[in-house]
């Protein structure tokens, strides 16, 4: 499903290259539940915004169901990322003028698929939350965004889902049960996860932990295949 072929990631400070990442390479299958993991600093979100094609690596190659990332243009990738990508954020990245069901529904709105609202429905009632489709954002909580953020991550239907830091503004035990909804949504629509995380409680329950330090992978545990 995803390739890192020695990707590195270098940017320019002054007279000097400095890298982010150095020749990170490893091989995600099709329905796996990846953590990355490490310290501040080490590249796990530059990392994460190359293999979801935010982002190009200086040198190295990243394959994302098939695609060669670094052999397409910006509208290309975008065009990719809206037919097979799901993203969550730290901050959720809702729209707070639209209600919890309506920000579900954008991302179908904007493919053209039809039955939007229905599939909305279907997901708010997935992620616990079908009483909750007419409130905005802002009344809310913290958990309850994260959950709606999940819910438009997966309407249409991701065959991968990047999610950054997704339980840092959360307290132990709703990140807890929004990793928990990860992982079920995980094995009930097979859709591949990868995870950047800082809770190294929680990476270990992922599938495999990928953990950098100063830009390369230091260990690789888990299943890979």
């Amino acid at each position: 499903m995803l390739i890192a072929k020695e990707v590195t990631r270098e940017y320019k400070s002054g007279d000097q290259q400095i890298a982010v990442l150095r020749n990170v390479s490893f091989t995600i299958p099709q329905g796996a539940f990846v953590a990355i993991v490490g310290p501040s600093g080490s590249g796990k979100t530059t990392l994460l915004g190359l293999l979801a094609g935010l982002d190009t690596p200086s040198r190295g190659q990243v394959i994302l169901d098939g695609n060669d990332l670094t052999k397409m243009t910006e509208n290309q990738r975008a065009r990719l990322r809206g037919e097979k990508v799901g993203f969550v954020f730290q901050s959720f990245q809702l729209i707070p003028t639209l209600t919890a069901r309506e920000n579900i529904q954008v991302p179908l709105e904007l493919q053209g698929i039809d039955g939007a609202a229905a599939r909305a429905d279907d997901l708010l009632n997935r992620v616990g939350l079908k009483a909750r489709g007419h409130h905005f954002p802002m009344q809310l909580s913290g958990g309850e965004q994260q959950r709606v953020a999940i819910a438009r991550a997966f309407a249409n239907n991701p065959r991968i889902l990047f999610a950054d830091e997704p339980t840092g503004n959360l307290d132990a035990a709703t990140g807890a049960r929004v990793f928990e909804l990860l992982e079920s949504l995980n094995h009930e629509s097979g859709s591949t996860i990868v995870l950047v995380t800082h809770d190294s409680v929680l990476a270990q329950r992922a599938s495999r932990t990928i953990r950098l330090a100063d830009g390369n992978v230091v260990d690789d545990t888990g299943e890979v295949a």
